[in-house]
């Protein structure tokens, strides 16, 4: 019995070393696999939801200079002009607005005095927040967006 006894034990041992061994070479394996994919997402850290931060901007149209025949034509021109002056202006806020100017001076007098400005961006998101006329010829438009949102959007087009 003292051989059987022994050879039991050593066959169980050798049967634990062998599973042993292989559980080590599927995880590894299995480590090494999940490296080799693609673009595999790694979360580093959480980050906390911020409140919002609403931007808002305003644009205004005159409605009677207009291009149109009616003058129910040309609100819905200027509708559309101060929505579009709206979106300049929450451009400029967010992204900045290019300055160039000239000054020409002879004899210390200023003689010609110039600038020009220059908006460019994207504005994703935006909302309407009012659309109305303003006394009989003018008609305004407010426009807000999230300024954390566009700061998100931001860093994901940049990844």
């Amino acid at each position: 019995m003292n051989k059987l006894d022994t050879l039991c034990k050593t066959l169980v041992l050798s049967a634990s070393l062998v599973m042993l061994s292989g559980c080590e070479t599927a995880s590894k394996s299995l480590v090494d696999f999940a490296e080799a994919l693609p673009d595999a997402p790694r979360i580093t850290e959480t980050v906390e939801a911020k409140d919002p931060e609403w931007v808002r901007a305003t644009g205004y149209a005159p409605i009677s200079l207009q291009p149109g025949q009616t003058k129910e034509h040309k609100m819905i021109q200027a509708m559309r002009a101060s929505k579009l002056r709206a979106y300049q202006e929450l451009t400029a806020i967010v992204h900045g607005q290019y300055l160039f100017g000239t000054t020409a001076v002879r004899d210390m007098v200023v003689k010609n005095d110039q600038f020009k400005t220059a908006v460019s961006g994207i504005v994703r998101g935006a909302r309407l927040v009012k659309s109305y006329p303003v006394q009989e010829d003018v008609y305004a438009t407010v426009l807000e967006v999230d300024i954390n949102q566009l700061q998100k959007a931001w860093v994901k087009s940049s990844d």
